[in-house]
């Protein structure tokens, strides 16, 4: 059932369909973050109006609140929350380990303290992909443990555990009509990451994310870290670079071999009244923008940008209107996967290496930060 077809490719850059029981990805794909089932501001109409075609959300929040049982009851996380494309979950180990309180790790799993009302909860693999199948998305992530990209004894150890408990969660697996990828792990350290891409790849899951990053450590580290990883991963299952989605992210990533991304980053500048542009980013609450009636970007095709000017969305803002978090969020969305679009086309028609570093230029003042491969 989950076959990934490879359509396209230079150098590492990759074009392909990952079919799914919702419907074929085009990838390279950028997915919007749905974490409590919704994607903040926006509805499904937006999303397939902008044309998202991958959402993800959030095993630990949907444990937590409404419960993954109720979600069952409601016909799955795609009928709850009426979004009719592929859907993919995280195992809920980075909350776990970034938003729980008081947490205690073991080899079983982690005890941890709900950051909603202090209850306490146990996950193991078995829990984790238990949740996972109540919710029904179409791809869902093995438990892992994510480590301090600066610790290497700890990142060691997790890594190790992220092993024995991805060989958990497949045995754990029974819903046939799910992905299950697993997370390859081990910080920034290349002999780390080396063995970890080499013990997930043994194992059969038909995708393998890459955990673990952009979590602190520097764009370079991150593009030797997949340096490293990549070539290691089968050539017939997606790749998955997990939480990552800046422009100059999409743009290096590619370059790199990556298949999926995703990042609550463009939802997030939007509800503080940033903005990309082909210029560079925007802070639309500036003064400069009161009387400016050019769209957020004129390159760009999205409903906002068709429709309003930057002095209406400053409106707005200044107003403490909701709908400008909507439009910006809508803009920004689309700002991405216009980008992902052109990318796979570039690839399609053997042009992704020569442009890629235009690309860069052209979408972030990160982009002499890393090179294009």
């Amino acid at each position: 059932m989950f076959e990934y077809e490879i359509i396209a490719t230079e150098g590492r850059a990759r074009a392909g369909l990952f079919k799914t029981p919702h419907g074929a990805l085009r990838t390279p794909v950028f997915a919007p973050v749905g974490t409590q089932a919704t994607v903040k501001t926006l509805t499904p109409a937006h999303l397939k109006e902008l044309g998202a075609s991958l959402v993800l959300s959030n095993t630990y929040h949907l444990y937590l609140r409404p419960g993954d049982a109720l979600v069952a009851e409601m016909g799955g996380l795609h009928q709850f929350m009426q979004w009719p494309s592929p859907m993919l979950t995280d195992s809920g180990g980075f909350q776990v380990f970034s938003l729980a309180q008081m947490r205690k790790i073991d080899d079983d799993g982690v005890t941890f303290k709900s950051h909603i009302d202090g209850s306490t909860h146990h996950f193991t693999p078995e829990k984790s992909i238990a949740i996972q199948e109540n919710l029904g998305a179409d791809i869902i992530m093995a438990f892992d443990e994510c480590s301090d990209p600066n610790d290497h004894t700890y990142s060691k150890i997790a890594m190790e555990r992220t092993h024995r408990w991805a060989e958990r969660s497949l045995k754990a697996h029974i819903r046939p009509d799910q992905a299950l990828f697993g997370i390859v792990q081990g910080g920034v350290d290349p002999d780390l990451r080396a063995v970890s891409a080499e013990f997930i790849a043994s194992l059969p899951f038909p995708g393998i994310a890459i955990g673990g990053l952009s979590v602190g450590e520097t764009k370079d580290e991150m593009h030797r870290t997949l340096d490293v990883v990549t070539p290691l991963l089968p050539e017939n299952k997606p790749r998955y670079l997990m939480g990552v989605g800046t422009p100059e992210d999409l743009i290096n990533g590619v370059a790199r071999g990556i298949d999926i991304f995703d990042c609550v980053l463009p939802t997030r500048l939007a509800r503080h009244h940033a903005a990309f542009s082909s210029t560079g980013r925007l802070n639309l609450m500036n003064a400069a923008f009161a009387r400016d009636p050019r769209p957020i970007d004129e390159s760009c095709d999205c409903y906002t940008c068709r429709t309003f000017t930057r002095a209406y969305i400053r409106h707005l803002i200044v107003a403490k209107e909701l709908l400008a978090g909507t439009l910006i969020s809508i803009h920004n969305l689309r700002a991405l996967i216009r980008l992902i679009e052109e990318i796979r086309a570039a690839i399609a028609n053997g042009t992704f290496t020569e442009k890629a570093p235009q690309m860069l230029e052209q979408w972030g003042h990160n982009a002499k930060r890393g090179q294009t491969v």
